[in-house]
């Protein structure tokens, strides 16, 4: 099986720990290592922006400088431990073709991606992915998802299933890439005995992916080799969530430190 990893530069999780995961199973043929531009985050945040509003967008910031000033540097040591304990599993991975870009739909991954000629790429891109590059690999691109997918699409799903008490479904979504964001195929869910009291929800958002790198591969394998089949999700509610409020993440403390009671997510 030949794999691609897409992934920001920037992230080691990714770029270091998974592509060894990924080459401990599969033959990983290159990385697509995204550089972000500034004017690219820019427009990231003027479109969540005009999703949320003036008065909501206040909330989002204030989430984001709470996480800097009181959370990240427990959340770094936490990934730098997690990283070094993949790299001991899994060694490091040298030698892999790269493929350094600002944009995932820029011609050269499509050219890059015909070279490498995978059988599934593994997407970990905050940006969409076009058709003519999703369509490349003989299976697809495959997404895993942080959170329940239809009903936490989009951007945090754990953090919203949490904040919104829906235990069940605090989880990660194993998804083919289609047209739209997060509706494509669903080939399995995945969750860990997560800690919502003690944990962030940017480290329960990795730790779903840490926690099921097995049945992860294993189910990696099965749809590269056709036997997989979609999971039926018809019928069920969809939801488009954005970025984490600093007022629903107090709530959600609050609630949590209350112990109110932790269930498993869907297997």
């Amino acid at each position: 099986m030949r794999t691609v990893l897409m992934c920001h530069a920037d992230d080691a999780f990714d770029r270091q720990g998974l592509a060894a995961w990924l080459a401990s199973f599969s033959d990983l043929a290159g990385l697509v290592l995204i550089e972000e531009t500034g004017e690219q985050k820019r427009a990231r945040i003027r479109r969540e922006f005009q999703r949320v509003g003036p008065w909501r967008f206040l909330d989002v910031l204030a989430m984001r400088f709470y996480y800097r000033f009181r959370l990240a540097a427990a959340d770094q040591a936490w990934t730098e431990a997690s990283l070094a304990g993949l790299r001991a599993r899994f060694g490091d991975v040298s030698g892999v073709p790269e493929l350094r870009v600002s944009s995932a739909n820029a011609p050269e991954v499509a050219a890059f991606l015909k070279t490498c000629a995978p059988d599934v790429m593994i997407a970990r891109s905050k940006q969409l992915l076009a058709r003519k590059i999703y369509r490349i690999p003989r299976q697809g691109c495959l997404v895993m998802h942080p959170g329940i997918c239809p009903e936490y699409r989009n951007a945090h799903g754990c953090f919203w299933a949490m904040a919104e008490r829906d235990l069940d479904r605090v989880g990660l979504t194993l998804l083919r890439i289609d047209a739209g964001v997060d509706t494509g195929p669903v080939y399995g869910y995945f969750t860990y005995a997560f800690d919502e009291a003690n944990e962030s929800h940017v480290r329960v958002q990795y730790r779903m992916v840490l926690e099921n790198l097995d049945p992860l591969a294993q189910r990696i394998r099965d749809i590269a080799a056709g036997t997989a089949r979609p999971l039926d999700v018809e019928g069920r509610e969809s939801g488009v969530w954005g970025q984490p409020w600093l007022s629903r993440y107090l709530r959600w403390k609050r609630a949590a430190l209350a112990k109110q009671p932790i269930t498993a997510a869907a297997e």
